[in-house]
Formats: structure tokens, C-alpha cells, sequence
């Protein structure tokens, strides 16, 4: 299996299926929260006074602001570990809902749209890393597949939910809700979450002495030894491995695992992504691939938002909210249907070339869902122009949340698969998209 684990409790490829499904949940967990507050603009607009431009521009600001973030902090999950970065992610998140939740004025929408993106920013890089951590070659399509599934998840459900929390409560208790949320996640990674950064020990594992290949044929070219002689013996020889103990629950939360190297090294990862991004061009074409679906994803939620409130279809919050229901059901069928055949296509392929597996061998699985993508964002703009009935719209936004996991899980999966030794780089550019 690749990549090789090592027989040592700190490799979190060797780790129990019980541990592994634990920090599978609490990642999805953390997807699953990330607020899409689309469904309180008209309540904003009606209280503070702000208009939906300046409401669509502050939330590019964010998404501007999620490729920054990814530069700012994946480096630091390179050099102290994935654990403290989820951990701060949390802890910031949650103190920008509580400031959301009060917000006044303009300058404030701005901002915690800013903050929010560059502490939510690592949900689209980090999550790769740990997915490289965790899993082997023939786990990581699945796997893929449901993280893009529950990053959809949480998009379609949080602005379900937040339209009838804003109808019931108010837009502001939506972020109260949001920082509740993101404190139980919070509580969840500084209690259960084991770091999944693991660097083999150059040295590998003390073993008990055996001959050497010297010492062997030295003995095998003795003259005075002859064919068939009783001293001519097989040479045994038991090399023991010795596993270090696994460490108590108290180590297993240790705040950081700091590796080797100075602050150069550490500015170094902050730009390398980039340079990685032009001389490969797999990388620029996955980038592009997954920037688009994901854009296109987030262009759909805002002109729901914008568009559905607006005559004919005068939409209240929690109507705007249940639009996110076709993107969610088209979701879970496309997840359904892709998610066993990622991997299963590539051991039937790697048996037909007798054994060789190619990353390329998963791109055969887009060639069933690329051709809806752009039919399913033709319809939505579409029926949205010309105000058509809301179940075209919605057939739109079903067919768009269909599509959109299997081309995403296909592209990432490739990527870190061709490209594993620099997944990390590689997928720093995948959020600037």
C-alpha cells in the first residue's frame, strides 16, 4: 500500500480505523460549520441600510481574502503541525461571530467578512493535507468525495438553517448560532484531535545485528570448506523491530510538533506554491479546474440571494434559504454515485496495465460529469435573467450541486496522488483560484 506506513504510533497512516474516523469527523465537522449567511442580506439591507452591492462586494472581499489566508497559514501547518492551526481557526472564527453578531456599521461587514475568510481559509487547503495524512492511495477517492460532499453540505444546510433561524430570531442570532457552532468545534479539535503530521526518523528502527553481506560471502569462499562439508550451515538471522509505546492522552494533545528549519524556510513555503503553480502544469490545470466549480458554486449562492428576494419571485429569508435544498439533494446523489467507482477504477485499471497504477487513471471519471456543469450553470443564469418559474432555477441548482463533487473530488484526488511529496504546494494555489 502507498504510502508505506511505519510500524510507530505517531504515523497516522498506521493508525486504528477507530482514530481515523474520529479526525475524519471532526474535520467535517469544522466543514459543516462554515456559515453562508446569504440568507440575512435583505434583513441587513432593511435594519442597517446596506445595499446589496455593497453586500455582494464585501463578501468577494472575503473570497479574495481565503487565498491570502492560505498563503498565511498553511506554512505554519508545515512547520508546527496541523492540530494548533485547526485550534486557531476555530478560536478566531468564533470571535468573529460574536463581532458579527453586533455589527453597525459598513466598515464592519467588511472586516468580519476579511477575518472570517482568512481564519475559514485553511477548510480548503488543510483539509487536503490531513486527507495525505490519514489515508493510503486506493482511501483518498472516497475520502475526497466526502469532503467535498460535506464542504456542499455545509454551504446548502448553514443557509437553510439561517433563513428560518432569521425569520424566527432575527439575522443576528444567525451568528450567534455560528459562534456556538464553531465553539463546539473548537472544544472538539483541543480534546480529540491527534496531530496527523508524522516525519520519519532518518535512522529507522533499532534492529538486532545480522552478518553482513561481507561477512557471508567471506565465509561462502573458504577454501578448506568443501560441497557437501556439514560445516556449510544456513546462516538465521531474527531482526527484531522495537515499536516505541504509544504515548499517553496528554502527549497525543501536545500543542505543536515543531520540525527542522529557520524563519527563510518558513517565508520560502509562502511563495513556493506560486512557483510550483507555473513550472507544473497539472498543478495550473487542477487549480483552474477546481477554482472554477468552487467560483461557480459561490456565484450561484450570491445570485440566489440577490435575484429571489427581488420581483417575481419575492422570496422571504427562509424561502431564499430553501432554494440551497436542490443544490443539497443533487449533492448527495452525485456523491452516491461517484464516490465507489473513484477508487474502484483505478485497481480495475492498475490490474488491466498488470499491476502499474497512474494518477491520470482517475480522470476518466470526468468525462460522465463535465458535460452538466456547463449545462447546469447555463440553465440557472438563464431562468434567473428572463425570471422563469422557480423549479427551473431550481433544476439549475440541482444539476450544478450533481456535478460539481465528482469534478472537484476527481481533481484534487489526481493532484495529490501525481503530486504527493508537494500536495501541500500544490494545493495553496487551488484557494488563490
Amino acid at each position: 500500500m502507498q504510502p508505506v506506513s511505519v510500524p510507530q504510533d505517531d504515523d497516522s497512516s498506521a493508525w486504528p480505523p477507530g482514530t481515523v474516523t474520529l479526525e475524519v469527523f471532526e474535520v467535517d465537522e469544522l466543514l459543516a460549520r462554515i456559515s453562508a449567511i446569504t440568507p440575512t442580506w435583505a434583513p441587513m439591507n432593511i435594519e442597517l441600510g446596506f445595499s446589496y452591492e455593497t453586500l455582494q462586494n464585501s463578501y468577494a472581499t472575503g473570497t479574495a481574502a481565503l487565498g491570502v489566508g492560505a498563503l498565511l497559514f498553511i506554512p505554519f501547518a508545515l512547520k508546527y503541525g496541523r492540530r494548533p492551526i485547526y485550534i486557531l481557526s476555530s478560536l478566531g472564527q468564533v470571535a468573529v461571530a460574536i463581532w458579527a453578531a453586533k455589527m453597525t456599521s459598513t466598515a464592519d461587514l467588511y472586516l468580519i467578512q476579511v477575518f472570517n475568510c482568512l481564519f475559514g481559509s485553511l477548510a480548503e487547503v488543510i483539509v487536503q493535507m490531513t486527507i495525505a495524512d490519514v489515508f493510503f492511495v486506493h482511501q483518498r477517492g472516497l475520502m475526497n468525495n466526502l469532503y467535498i460532499c460535506t464542504m456542499t453540505i455545509g454551504t446548502s444546510m448553514s443557509a437553510l438553517v439561517s433563513g428560518y433561524i432569521t425569520v424566527g430570531q432575527g439575522w443576528r442570532w444567525v451568528w450567534w448560532w455560528t459562534a456556538i457552532c464553531m465553539g463546539t468545534c473548537l472544544t472538539l479539535f483541543a480534546f480529540f484531535y491527534e496531530e496527523t503530521k508524522f516525519v520519519p526518523p532518518i535512522d529507522g528502527f533499532t534492529g538486532a545485528p545480522h552478518p553482513s553481506v561481507h561477512s557471508a560471502n567471506k565465509a561462502t569462499m573458504n577454501p578448506d570448506v568443501k560441497p557437501g562439508d556439514d560445516q556449510l550451515k544456513p546462516i538465521e538471522s531474527i531482526v527484531t523491530v522495537i515499536i516505541p509505546p504509544r504515548k499517553t492522552y496528554i502527549q497525543r494533545l501536545k500543542p505543536w510538533y515543531t520540525t527542522s528549519g529557520g524563519f527563510r524556510k518558513l517565508a520560502h513555503h509562502s511563495y513556493q506554491p506560486l512557483l510550483v503553480q507555473c513550472t507544473i502544469p497539472a498543478v495550473l490545470y487542477v487549480a483552474l479546474l477546481y477554482g472554477l466549480v468552487t467560483a461557480a458554486l459561490q456565484v450561484s449562492v450570491t445570485l440566489v440571494a440577490t435575484y429571489m428576494p427581488a420581483p417575481p419571485y419575492n422570496f422571504n429569508a427562509a424561502a431564499v434559504g430553501l432554494m440551497s435544498l436542490p443544490p443539497l439533494i443533487g449533492n448527495v446523489i452525485g456523491t452516491a454515485l461517484s464516490a465507489p467507482f473513484s477508487d474502484r477504477i483505478i485497481l480495475y485499471l492498475a490490474r488491466r496495465s498488470k499491476g502499474v497504477y497512474e494518477p491520470e487513471m482517475r480522470l476518466w471519471l470526468l468525462l460522465v460529469f463535465a458535460p452538466v456543469f456547463p449545462a447546469a450553470l447555463l440553465l440557472t443564469g438563464y431562468a434567473l435573467d428572463k425570471g422563469m418559474s422557480w423549479p427551473v432555477v431550481a433544476v439549475g441548482l440541482g444539476l450544478l450541486g450533481f456535478a460539481m463533487p465528482p469534478i472537484a473530488s476527481v481533481a484534487l484526488t489526481y493532484l495529490t496522488d501525481a503530486y504527493t511529496d508537494v500536495s501541500i504546494f500544490h494545493n495553496l494555489p487551488l484557494s488563490v483560484h
